[in-house]
């Protein structure tokens, strides 16, 4: 029986490997499998950040898609200030990346408020871009800050109060990521993100906007349009965030990730509805999810092939 059992296990030793060989190596160890022709420039929201102590905003996102190809690079814009001055912000940064990498377009990727931000500079410059692709993006505003804008009026002591805890918050993440130089004002932030304020926005810039809970024009002026996005607040009994959001969500009256509606985060083409939050969304915080949703890393990754299969 020994010697039998030995040839078999001989056997198997050289059938699985040469198997998988014919299967190919999986999908994260494929070398050029996030290739993307043009660059691809990740986007924060809110109060967002490219670094802080050396944690990604993007946690862990942007070493994934280089470790397999992409030529990454992540915006600093403000923390909190209007739709329009993150976005000249950005499309002074995606100049600079054009020159330096000698590519002619790139491939732009927002979170939250960074999906207004994307959409404005496709807007005014579509031929610096290849793609949008806004993750969680608040496209028609959302209802967390319609209520903040409610209990705090422009004028308003409670306005007062509300913008200086803000602006507190921001010069500590600036501190923290070296955007000192970058101009803050939260109510402009605040106003952009409000219903109104993104009607307004999008009446300038209505390329992808969907006319319903669906899918958008996914090309519009050579610039193509995807988004996708979390409809789940609790997700990880370890993540301390989760119960702000469970509240934040229990506001909406849809499905929401804590912040922004799933119907308010549609854009072009829409890529899925996933077991996230606002946070998990960005692989936050530092990577406590939902383990029976998809990775948040993984779906950056098969974007970025989705984008160059797509010639992008």
């Amino acid at each position: 029986m020994t010697g039998i059992f030995g040839r078999v296990i001989k056997s198997l030793a050289v059938a699985v490997p040469a198997a998988l060989l014919l299967l190919g190596p999986p999908a994260h160890a494929q070398t050029g499998y996030t290739a993307t022709r043009h660059p691809i420039v990740l986007v924060h929201g809110l109060f967002g950040f490219d670094s802080v102590l050396g944690v990604d905003y993007f946690y862990g996102i942007p070493d994934a898609l280089r470790q397999s190809g992409a030529k990454v690079y992540v915006a600093q814009v403000s923390a909190a200030n209007s739709t329009e001055v993150r976005g000249e912000q950005l499309l002074a940064q995606v100049k600079n990346i054009l020159a330096l990498s000698g590519a002619s377009k790139v491939n732009l990727i927002g979170h939250s408020h960074g999906g207004p931000t994307i959409r404005y500079v496709a807007g005014v410059a579509p031929q610096l871009v290849a793609s949008a692709t806004s993750v969680a993006g608040v496209n028609r505003g959302s209802r967390v800050a319609d209520i903040v804008r409610g209990v705090a009026p422009a004028g308003s002591v409670s306005e007062t109060v509300a913008s200086t805890a803000a602006t507190a918050l921001v010069g500590m993440i600036n501190l923290l990521s070296g955007g000192t130089g970058l101009p803050q004002m939260p109510t402009a932030a605040l106003d952009s993100l409000t219903t109104q304020g993104s009607a307004k926005f999008n009446q300038k810039f209505p390329q992808g906007i969907p006319a319903d809970c669906g899918n958008g024009a996914e090309l519009v002026n050579g610039v193509r349009y995807y988004s996708w996005t979390g409809t789940k607040t609790a997700t990880n009994l370890l993540d301390p965030s989760d119960a702000f959001l469970v509240t934040l969500g229990w506001t909406f009256g849809e499905a929401n990730d804590g912040l922004v509606s799933a119907c308010s985060s549609r854009l072009g083409k829409h890529l899925g509805d996933y077991r996230q939050n606002h946070l998990d969304e960005v692989n936050q915080m530092v990577g406590l999810r939902d383990w029976f949703s998809a990775d948040p890393v993984t779906l950056y990754r098969q974007h970025a092939n989705r984008l160059q299969k797509a010639g992008l």
